[in-house]
Order: structure tokens, then C-alpha cells, then sequence
């Protein structure tokens, strides 16, 4: 520590003494320019004031001879400029005596007083004054003296320059000097610390750019600074503490890496790994065979690679650290003449500290499962459609049946037929959920768009349900935010959507329960949700709710096609649905719909 204050006093010492030699130059070189500006600009007001007295002097002066020289001369003219031409002999006089170098103007008024003389002794004896001799010499005399100091301030003003230009040109020449002495402490100053401590720092600049490329092998210099040998000694110590570290935990680095890549090359699924900047680093086999891909790929960006621009703005609304609006649409791959669908998602890879480092891209290969998606769908919509009519007629007859037959309200006949009466009605409406479903997934079904008012929706949608909570002794709450905009939607189809969810909300609530519908403008979206308090839904259940035909809960009827027709509708409108559950203190189902 010593020996580095004593580095540090001595750097200190040498910059304080270019700071201390530059500055007193600099205010040696102010201080006599401020003096010479002073001096200078004194001197030449002087002048000036001179030149221009002595201009005005003449001016009046002429005046007066051309009224003299008049037959007739106006006495009251005559008599006010040699009030005006005593007036400025007086300033002149008066700044004699602040200048105190000359009486040039002491002297203008004796000749003009001798030349007022002559002038009233030549009027007395003569009427015409143009060929006085006495008058003339005066009058000379007068002028001459004028011009005479008017060359003469002339003459200062130049000398006055020149001596200022002669002091600029010793002030330069001093700093000058001044900045070659800098120049010379400056250059001794540095060609001693580069001699002492460049060559060191060098040479330990080049070990560490070696240890940081792995060669532990270096070379450290040795030099004649004490504190360059002492930061030379645990500069080696920290290397062979970075090589004894590097030999330690090289071979769990290796086995780390390759269980990583083990396991990225195993996964089922095709994963793309994408840098910061969105261009593809690596890929797994899965996904080689996926997409048809070899290794060139590699460095080109998402979209460029896949052939779809719209996949560089997801990534980069990923890289942002943002979230895809809704489910991203199939990818269709041609390889080797077979056409393939993959979904996809991106997920971005975040630093502990919480910056993005880069995304990663799931493939999952969907080929099949689309194709028997659209089978089944054209089964159900086809079946559906052929079940429809004949049950519809067997519900007819079997109600007109059971107008006519007459059994007795308590009897065992009634109760049969009235049980057949309940099936038939489920089968209906079983019949007709597998239609409406199959209609919205071919996209045969069309909206009837219209301006919605959010309060109506709700209140409707309580009024429907009111007399079925009462039995149950459930509460039903409408929570709604002031002043929401209206909806440009189907509002049978978004009451088809709250009737399905109050239905499940009222089955899995208990006695004594509480359902609250609410709504809330979020940016450009309307979230209008169903929340019970009833017996929530299982974590592992959740990612499946949506999907047609799976029925979650204790409490299961139907074909499980409730929610799925429900998320068709709100995707329908443009909006995603989606549900927030936790076991045992209840369920929350949303859709955000666009304005």
C-alpha cells in the first residue's frame, strides 16, 4: 500500500506541476493583455476625442469666414458659432488637462482670439476683407495649427497600434514559452512513466490477452518500479490460480456440456435456439428432420430460414421480452415431395440477472393429429347432421304420444315417460353442440356483428341464471368498470359463451356460494370474465380444458364440448379465452375481446 501511495504522489506531483506551469502562464499572458487592451483603448478614445474636436473646430471655423466674407454679415449668426467655437475650444482645453500631454487646443485659442482681432481691426478700416494680409495670416495660422494637431493625433493612433501590436507579439512570444515548457515537462514527464510502466503494462496486457485464450504459459516482465514488480508478483499468482481453477473444472464443464447436449438431442420435439440478435445457433436432430435442414442454415435469421418474414416480428416482440397475442398458426414444410404441419412456440432465454440472452423455438410435428382433427370433424359435422333429422322426428311423435296417452301423475308410466322425455332433450342438445362445434372449426359458422353494450350483456346473462342461483342459494354479482366502450360483436353468440360458463360455474359451486360476472377495459381490450368460488380445477387439467370432448371435475355431463365451442366464439371475434384456477378456492374464466 505504501509503495502504491508513493506511485500515486509522484504522478499526482508531476500533472500538478503541468497544471501549475500552464495556468500561471495563462494568467500571465491575461492579466498583460487585459493591461495593453486597457492602455490601448485609452489612449486611442484620446485621440479621437481630438480628432473629432478639431474636425468640428474647422467645420466652424469655415463657417465663420463665409459670413465674414459677406458685404452685409448676419451679426446674430456670426456671434452664435463663436459661442459654439469658444464651446469647443473649452471641451479641448478641458481634455488637455485630463490627457496632460499637449495644450494644442490652449494654443487654437490664442490664434482665434488673435484672429478675431485682426478680423474687428480690418472691418473698422476697410469694407472688404478678401485682400486683408493680416486677416489672412491670422486665419493661416489658425488652420495650420488645427491640421497640425489633427496629423499629429493621426500619428499617435498609429503609434499607439503599433506598440500594441509590438506587446502582442511579446505577449505570444511568453506564451509560447510557457506552452514549450509544458510541452518539454509534459513529453519528459510521460517518456518517463511510458518507460517505467508502458513496457510492463504491455507486456502483462499480452499475458492476459494469452490466459484469456487458455495459455497459461506467459511470460511476465520485470521492472525497475517497485510497485510494477509487486503488481508483476500477483498477476502470476492470480494465473496459476485461474490455471489450477481451469484444470479443476475443465472436465465437468465437458461432462456438463455433453449431458446438455444429450439432452437436447434427445427430445421428441424439433428445438431451434436463436441468439440475440434473431439469427439460428444451433438445432437439434429432431428438428433437422423436421424441417429438411442441414447445418448451412445456420446464421440466417427465423424468417429468412423458415421462409416466413411474419416469424422475425414474433421474435423479436419474444426478444423484447413481450408475449404472443394468441395461438400462432400451423408451419407447413415441404420435404421430400410430403407436405408436414408443425405448431410452434418461442420462449425466450433470460439471464439469472433478468436480461434476454436469446429464444428457443419448439417444433412439434401435428401431420397426423390435423389429419385426424379434420376427419373427426367431417365425421361429427356429417353424423350430426344425418342423427338431426331422425331424432327430431322421433321427438316430435313421441311428444304427440305423450299428449294422448293418459297415466297417472304418480304411476310408474308417467315417470318412464317422462324420463324418456329428459333423454330425448339431452340427445337434441348433444345433436346440436356436435353441429355448432363443427360449424365453427370448418368455419361455416358467420357472425352477425352489431354494436353490443357490455351492461346489457351482463344483466341479461344474471336475469337468465337468477332463478337457478336462488334454489342453489348462490349470490350473483355483477362487477363492472365504469364507462366501458361498446362492442362491435354477436351478442348471441357472447351470450351463448356467458350462459355456458354461469351453467359450469353454478355446477361446481357448493350451497351458500358466490359467482361474480365482471368487466374492465385493459388497452385496446374488453375482459369480461366468470369467477366462482367453488371448487377450482385441478393443475394438471388445466392445459386441457379447452380441447373438445374432455370433461374436468367430479361433477362431468355433457360431451365436454361446452368450452370448446366457447373458445371457438371468443376466437371467432377475434379474441382469446383463457382460465385462471386454483383447487379448493375456485375458478376464473376470461375472454378478451378487441374494441
Amino acid at each position: 500500500m505504501k509503495l502504491a501511495m508513493k506511485l500515486r504522489t509522484r504522478l499526482f506531483l508531476s500533472i500538478s506541476a503541468l497544471i501549475t506551469v500552464a495556468l500561471l502562464g495563462l494568467l500571465l499572458g491575461l492579466v498583460s493583455v487585459m493591461r495593453m487592451a486597457k492602455t490601448q483603448e485609452s489612449l486611442i478614445r484620446s485621440n479621437f476625442i481630438t480628432l473629432d474636436l478639431g474636425l468640428k473646430l474647422r467645420q466652424t471655423l469655415g463657417d465663420q469666414l463665409m459670413i465674414m466674407l459677406n458685404e452685409r454679415p448676419d451679426q446674430a449668426t456670426l456671434q452664435a458659432s463663436k459661442q459654439q467655437y469658444f464651446t469647443l475650444l473649452a471641451q479641448g482645453i478641458e481634455h488637455e488637462r485630463k490627457d496632460a500631454k499637449n495644450n494644442s487646443f490652449t494654443q487654437a485659442k490664442t490664434d482665434y482670439l488673435n484672429f478675431l482681432q485682426a478680423f474687428e481691426e480690418s472691418e473698422n478700416t476697410s469694407p472688404s476683407l478678401r485682400n486683408n494680409d493680416k486677416l489672412t495670416a491670422s486665419f493661416n495660422v489658425l488652420r495650420n495649427g488645427l491640421i497640425s494637431e489633427h496629423k499629429k493625433a493621426l500619428e499617435n493612433i498609429n503609434d499607439t497600434e503599433q506598440q500594441s501590436r509590438e506587446r502582442a507579439l511579446l505577449i505570444a512570444g511568453l506564451l509560447g514559452l510557457v506552452g514549450l515548457a509544458v510541452l518539454i515537462i509534459g513529453f519528459i514527464t510521460a517518456h518517463g512513466i511510458a518507460q517505467r510502466f508502458g513496457g510492463p503494462i504491455e507486456a502483462l496486457a499480452k499475458a492476459a490477452d494469452k490466459i484469456g485464450q487458455g495459455n497459461f504459459e506467459v511470460t511476465l516482465p520485470i521492472s525497475s518500479a517497485a510497485e510494477m514488480n509487486l503488481l508483476t508478483r500477483r498477476f502470476g499468482i492470480m494465473a496459476e490460480a485461474l490455471r489450477q481453477h481451469q484444470a479443476t473444472n475443465i472436465d465437468e464443464l465437458l461432462a456438463g456440456q455433453q449431458r446438455l447436449q444429450a439432452v437436447l438431442d434427445s427430445i421428441d420435439d424439433g428445438l431451434l435456439m436463436i441468439d440475440r440478435q434473431g439469427h439460428l445457433e444451433h438445432l437439434n436432430p429432431v428438428a433437422q428432420r423436421q424441417l429438411g435442414w442441414d447445418a448451412d442454415r445456420l446464421g440466417l435469421s427465423l424468417g429468412e430460414a423458415l421462409g416466413r418474414p411474419e416469424l422475425d416480428e414474433q421474435l423479436h416482440l419474444v426478444l423484447r421480452g413481450g408475449n404472443l397475442e394468441r395461438a400462432p398458426e400451423d408451419l407447413e414444410v415441404e420435404v421430400e415431395g410430403e407436405l408436414r404441419l408443425l405448431t410452434y412456440s418461442l420462449t425466450p432465454v433470460s439471464h439469472t440477472q433478468g436480461h434476454i440472452l436469446g429464444a428457443v423455438m419448439v417444433l412439434h410435428d401435428v401431420t397426423e393429429q390435423r389429419a385426424f382433427e379434420r376427419v373427426r370433424s367431417e365425421f361429427v359435422l356429417r353424423a350430426s347432421h344425418e342423427l338431426r333429422t331422425p331424432v327430431t322426428g322421433m321427438h316430435m311423435a313421441f311428444g304427440l304420444f305423450q299428449e294422448r296417452a293418459k297415466f297417472p301423475p304418480e304411476s310408474r308410466e308417467a315417470d318412464l315417460l317422462s324420463t324418456v322425455n329428459e333423454e330425448m332433450q339431452r340427445l337434441m342438445q348433444l345433436i346440436n353442440d356436435l353441429l355448432n362445434f363443427s360449424r365453427y372449426q370448418n368455419g361455416l359458422q358467420k357472425l352477425t356483428l352489431a354494436p353490443c353494450d357490455i351492461t346489457d350483456l351482463l344483466e341479461h346473462a344474471r336475469a337468465r341464471f337468477t332463478e337457478q342461483a336462488n334454489v342453489q342459494n348462490i349470490e350473483l354479482l355483477i362487477e363492472e368498470q365504469s364507462q366501458l366502450p361498446r362492442l362491435h360483436a354477436d351478442q348471441a353468440q357472447l351470450e351463448r359463451v356467458l350462459d355456458n360458463l354461469l351453467g359450469n360455474a353454478l355446477r361446481h359451486t357448493a350451497e351458500g356460494g358466490q359467482i361474480r360476472l365482471q368487466a374492465r377495459r385493459h388497452g385496446e381490450r374488453v375482459i369480461v370474465s366468470v369467477e366462482d368460488n367453488g371448487e377450482g380445477i385441478a393443475y394438471g387439467q388445466q392445459g386441457r380444458i379447452f380441447e373438445p370432448f374432455v370433461q374436468v371435475g367430479r361433477k362431468k355431463g355433457g360431451a365436454g364440448l361446452g368450452l370448446a365451442l366457447c373458445k371457438e366464439i371468443v376466437q371467432l371475434h377475434g379474441g382469446r379465452m383463457g382460465v385462471y384456477s386454483r383447487p379448493g378456492q375456485g375458478t376464473q374464466f376470461y375472454m378478451a375481446l378487441p374494441l
